[in-house]
């Protein structure tokens, strides 16, 4: 599944915008919403922070990448 789309399933499943999303991970509401559009990707130790905060919050993709 494409990072975006897992950003994006995980505000959804939270009902979360994408500037909370931004504060619980560190970064600014325009880099949420740059990798929720497609534009960017986060580097490994956000995305690893990405992925610590679904386990957090019970939520699983079931795919390994």
């Amino acid at each position: 599944m494409q990072f975006s789309k897992k950003i994006y399933l995980t505000r959804m499943q939270l009902n979360m915008s994408q500037e909370s999303l931004a504060k619980e991970l560190g970064v600014s509401f325009a880099t949420v919403n740059r990798w929720e559009n497609g534009k960017s990707e986060p580097n490994k130790l956000k995305q690893y922070a990405f992925e610590q905060f679904c386990i957090k919050n019970g939520i699983n993709f079931g795919d390994e990448e």
